[in-house]
């Protein structure tokens, strides 16, 4: 599962690398969407996607980050980076972190979609 989960990462990655759709430099957006592995207790996955939160500030490069789900089970984890390249080296480092498998491992690869997008506008 794990390299399954290894290969669909690193194809979203080549994508964003490719740079389509990326003209400007500045703020990011990192958008994925996916669905958890039937009979993920939510609890659970919540609090794995929380202790990432002290590897994604130690980059120096998250802005904000927001993970919710809606009526159907499809989840979004939204993070603003400070660029696309800071973006794209946090998300290489995911994969040597042991904090970060627990999050990896209940989230279904079949179906899991991950883009970049530069900011545009952001109103808090």
């Amino acid at each position: 599962m794990r390299t399954m989960m290894t290969t669909l990462f690193a194809a979203s990655l080549a994508h964003a690398a490719s740079g389509e759709g990326t003209g400007a430099a500045g703020p990011v957006a990192e958008i994925v969407t996916f669905r958890l592995i039937e009979g993920t207790d939510t609890a659970t996955f919540i609090a794995a996607a929380d202790d990432l939160g002290p590897f994604l500030r130690s980059t120096g490069a998250m802005i904000k980050r927001t993970l919710s789900s809606d009526d159907t089970g499809l989840w979004t984890d939204h993070i603003t980076w400070t660029s696309l390249e800071a973006a794209k080296a946090a998300a290489t480092q995911m994969f040597e972190r042991p904090e970060a498998q627990p999050f990896m491992s209940m989230i279904d690869p079949n179906g899991m979609d991950m883009r970049h997008a530069p900011i545009q506008l952001q109103q808090e």
